[in-house]
């Protein structure tokens, strides 16, 4: 049941009438049509919640009693999915019990019908728990409204100030995109590691992305003479250069103690004041050693290090991307946590592709391409490619992967844009993630599967995921995909698919 806008009117509520028996539904039906609701008819446990997953309803009408699966199992696979918690579940049941009652109230249902159903009873009942239904998602549209609003100004306001930072260096325009995805990419590949899992959440990984572009706010406080120098720094100058990590770690903790307490707040100061620091306790500004460097710190450093490496700057040229990997491998154990390193050593590509989205200048993207060029190379016929992803950070970084390897990309932030692209233009390949709101990953694949039998080419569908123990390769061929990728995209491993996938078809049209 969608909120009603100006351009968008009020549609028919669904709702599911679940019962294994005929005349049961059909006395529901009955006393239901011809109210304004669109009715769906599920004859078990398990066509209901087939059903819910390709229809969403606005609310279940549930047998308890019913063979195979009964309705307590039902409601409890319902409120268990967080895209299904929150649809309302009413009871029928012959059993009047409390025990029974408490039961499925216990599991979530919002209401109870006893049979032999009143018909006054189950109208006003339905009518009720639609209307509460309708002002809650309205309540929630208005939430995410106000939480976009306040989320779009925080990322404006930060954007603006590490903006003016970098205004005072003018040789580093692509620098806070670039370090910002680099800090992204290296999170999310340790967020599972044993040493990080408990300090990189998801809440924390958006959190350090966002707060990721602070890092050099501090510059803003170092003179012209020493900022814009056009050569190397002097042993004082360079004492006075260190001087930006405490001035934008000072100048956020200010503003945090006016603000209050704020993990966001807290990330950026963290960055700010220990992104020089080194693995060994080299750095800068207090020398802190091993893991006493907070992890953002330690991710920052090592994206700061790769990117002024492949920049470009009055007084080198752009180092090769091989020869910027080569330096941090080098510096694993003393100026980076191993770790860290060990994590950029399996995302190389992804850093390179992300340098090559936002380089600064044709000779640091000649640099990086190097003669690794054509090392990946576009999947054998695939051009056009449709990604599905609802995290915009997410499907930034995988956006700016598949710019960066040539191929054309349309994006689409949930399931159901995604069908209505696909069927508006052909495409190549679709790339989609599993959780989606309006219509996931599944749904998304099981309707163009079904699109396909009326004549339309198939299309390679790769779902993308998070873990390895989110899908494993034959559910997802069961679930109409060709096969998944692990976030982030391996470019390699991306091409290897494709060309897999390429050679099966090859093969299926011979025969």
């Amino acid at each position: 049941m969608s909120v009603p806008t100006a351009d968008r009117p009020l549609e028919a509520p669904k709702i599911l009438l679940v019962d294994d028996n005929t005349a049961n539904l059909q006395v529901l039906r009955e006393n239901l049509d011809g109210l304004g609701y669109k009715l769906l008819i599920a004859k078990s446990g398990k066509s209901a919640l087939e059903i819910v997953r390709k229809a969403s309803p606005d609310l279940l009408l549930l047998d308890i009693m019913m063979p195979e699966m009964d309705g307590y199992e039902v409601c409890r696979r319902l409120k268990a999915a967080e895209e299904t918690r929150h649809i309302p579940v009413i009871f029928l049941t012959a059993m009047a019990d409390a025990e029974d009652e408490a039961k499925g109230l216990a599991l979530g249902a919002v209401d109870y019908i006893t049979k032999p159903i009143n018909p006054d009873l189950v109208r006003a009942r339905v009518r009720n728990h639609l209307e509460l239904k309708r002002h809650r998602d309205h309540l929630e549209q208005l939430v995410q409204v106000k939480t976009r609003e306040v989320q779009l100004t925080q990322a404006v306001m930060i954007e603006s100030l590490a903006t003016l930072a970098e205004y005072r260096d003018p040789e580093t325009g692509g620098h806070i995109k670039r370090t910002q995805n680099y800090v992204k990419a290296l999170a999310v590949k340790l967020k599972d590691h044993p040493r990080f899992r408990d300090l990189l959440d998801e809440q924390t990984i958006e959190l350090l992305y966002l707060s990721a572009p602070l890092h050099d706010i501090g510059k803003v406080g170092v003179r012209d003479n020493i900022l814009l120098k056009p050569g190397r720094l002097e042993d004082a100058e360079f004492a006075e250069m260190q001087k930006h990590t405490l001035f934008g770690e000072e100048a956020l903790r200010i503003t945090e103690q006016k603000l209050g307490k704020s993990t966001f707040l807290r990330h950026a100061r963290e960055i700010a004041g220990s992104h020089q620091e080194k693995w060994d306790g080299s750095g800068y500004p207090r020398g802190l050693k091993g893991e006493a460097i907070p992890v953002s710190g330690r991710l920052m450093a090592l994206a700061d290090v790769y990117d002024a490496l492949i920049s470009k700057r009055v007084y080198k040229p752009p180092f090769p991307h091989a020869k910027a990997v080569q330096i941090i491998q080098e510096g694993r154990g003393t100026h980076f946590d191993p770790d860290v390193v060990d994590a950029f050593v399996a995302l190389e590509d992804t850093f390179r592709n992300i340098a090559l989205t936002f380089a600064d200048c044709d000779e640091e993207r000649e640099a990086l391409i190097g003669a690794n060029a054509s090392d990946a190379g576009l999947g054998r016929g695939v051009s056009r490619v449709l990604l599905a992803e609802d995290n915009p950070i997410n499907r930034e970084i995988m956006l700016s992967q598949l710019t960066a390897l040539g191929y054309t990309v349309d994006e689409a932030a949930n399931g159901k844009e995604a069908l209505r692209k696909y069927q508006a233009e052909p495409f190549d390949l679709l790339l989609t993630d599993i959780e989606m709101p309006e219509l996931d990953g599944y749904g998304l694949a099981d309707e163009i599967r079904r699109l396909e039998q009326d004549g339309r080419p198939r299309m390679p569908i790769l779902a993308i995921t998070a873990s390895d123990f989110d899908l494993a390769e034959e559910g997802a061929r069961a679930a109409g995909f060709d096969g998944y990728m692990l976030k982030p995209l391996d470019p390699k491993l991306l091409a290897k698919k494709l060309a897999d996938i390429s050679s099966k078809t090859q093969a299926i049209e011979k025969i």
